[in-house]
């Protein structure tokens, strides 16, 4: 996929995100997952209801919920060990970038600060040294998260584009249409 098409995938695949995000009711324990594979490099987006990743969905207000943010938010940021990718393709966390308005990360949508039940938003860059042998992506969410139970995949390569449903307790999304 060359990179002029990669990114307009992207950009589709994110609205795509956005729009199903805001067109579906806001479920407790369901996250989208978008994952954009190009040549020598991965791109996952996370879109989640708090709820599902802290047991709550506001600011934090106690010590407590405050320690919690942090570990979730470190935990986040181990993309490595959050997505595992078929070990042939030698996939490697090149950045990530989280965003919400409730705990104050990134650069979030303004509207988000009125919102009633608060997300996050996580995006995660995989470099890749061959893209053309990776098959599969073991999910560590729900082993992470308790409160994480069902994920929305949508998947685009350069041969199409494919929605999977992943539930607790299976990890693996095939990336193969």
């Amino acid at each position: 996929m060359n990179l002029r098409l990669a990114c307009v995938a992207l950009i589709g695949l994110s609205m795509c995100v956005a729009a199903s995000a805001q067109g579906r009711p806001h479920v407790h324990g369901a996250a989208t997952l978008g994952i954009v594979i190009e040549t020598g490099r991965v791109t996952v987006q996370l879109d989640t209801p708090l709820d599902g990743l802290l047991g709550f969905e506001r600011a934090p207000r106690t010590d407590a919920e405050k320690r919690r943010v942090e570990a979730a938010v470190s935990t986040l940021r181990g993309a490595d060990a959050l997505f595992r990718f078929t070990p042939a393709a030698g996939c490697t966390s090149a950045s990530v970038e989280l965003s919400s308005a409730a705990l104050g990360l990134g650069h979030p949508d303004p509207s988000e600060a009125r919102a009633e039940h608060a997300d996050l938003d996580g995006t995660f860059v995989f470099r890749c040294a061959d893209t053309a042998r990776l098959t599969e992506v073991d999910v560590g969410l729900f082993n992470a998260f308790a409160g994480m139970n069902r994920l929305q995949v949508e998947v685009a390569t350069a041969r199409g584009q494919f929605k999977r449903e992943l539930t607790r307790p299976a990890q693996r999304v095939s990336l193969v249409r």
